[in-house]
């Protein structure tokens, strides 16, 4: 589970920073580095941000806990 925690918490930080590069620049990084025949990788990548932050959503009733949130599994 730990593995999945820090997998799932690096994919939404890059998803926060791609849209964070959105935002303030109207820069989509993900779409430029995977543009023309590689757009179904940006997809891919898009759909595991999503996926990851529907994970992290578990680390919620870890946060009311005194525990590590990384390391925190679902009861």
């Amino acid at each position: 589970m730990k593995t999945w925690n820090y997998i799932a918490l690096t994919l939404v930080i890059i998803g926060a920073l791609n849209w964070g590069l959105i935002g303030f620049f109207g820069f989509d990084l993900v779409t430029t580095l995977f543009h023309g025949p590689l757009f179904w990788l940006a997809r891919v990548i898009f759909a595991l941000v999503g996926v990851s932050g529907l994970w992290c959503l578990r680390l919620y009733s870890a946060a009311s806990k005194d525990t590590d949130l990384l390391t925190a599994t679902h009861r």
